[in-house]
């Protein structure tokens, strides 16, 4: 990512690049933006403007469900907003795309750097979106015990920004996991039996 940001501009752009380019159907506001790239709101309204005068995205107006109080009762609305998406017309779109695919932000040791402070990890496996495979049934396994789930979200919502692509997972404890794997649980097989990498295996299953 260091490289990249140097490349780019700023680490900030590039999560920016990568939150359009891999959800090309999606709109943002530019707050959303700037929660999903953790960024502020400021620095997000800057690295869109760069993005729009690039071509690589457009402003589009849309329509967005919002949720709110009304005489004590929680009612949904939709209200029409200002914000950006992908623009699929950009020239350099395709080599963009194949381009950020193969400069992965995350390696396995920064995968375990950033989970490092979650608990007592046994096993770490990922799938899915760190290997460019879009039938996994997960993009991360994680099997340990004392789990702070606060600082799992965290640190989740962190890769998320530099992956530009929401991560799911799965979580569980040591003695969970292991009665799974002995009675053959299909989300435990659909994950250890297709492509996969291990990041940390204190077990000796992978």
């Amino acid at each position: 990512m260091k490289a990249l940001g140097k490349l780019f501009g700023s680490p900030v752009l590039v999560r920016a690049i990568r939150l359009f380019v891999f959800n090309p159907d999606e709109m943002f506001e530019n707050k959303d933006v700037a929660k999903r790239v953790r960024t502020t709101p400021e620095r997000a309204r800057e690295e869109i403007s760069i993005l729009v005068s690039a071509g690589v995205v457009k402003r589009v107006s849309f329509y967005k469900e919002v949720t709110k109080k009304v005489r004590g009762k929680t009612v949904t609305r939709k209200r029409k907003v200002r914000g950006v998406t992908l623009d699929r017309r950009f020239r350099y779109l395709d080599p963009l795309q194949i381009f950020l695919l193969n400069t992965a932000p995350l390696k396995r040791n920064d995968i375990a750097k950033k989970l490092g402070k979650i608990g007592k990890l046994d096993l770490v496996v990922t799938a899915g979106v760190f290997i460019q495979n879009g039938d996994s049934r997960v993009d991360m396994l994680i099997v340990g015990d004392r789990i702070k789930r606060p600082v799992l979200e965290s640190a989740i919502r962190d890769m998320e920004s530099e992956l530009g692509k929401e991560l799911s997972y799965a979580a569980f404890s040591t003695t969970d996991f292991r009665y799974r794997l002995a009675v053959y649980d299909k989300l435990i097989r659909d994950i250890l039996d297709y492509p996969h990498q291990t990041v940390v295996d204190r077990l000796g299953i992978t």
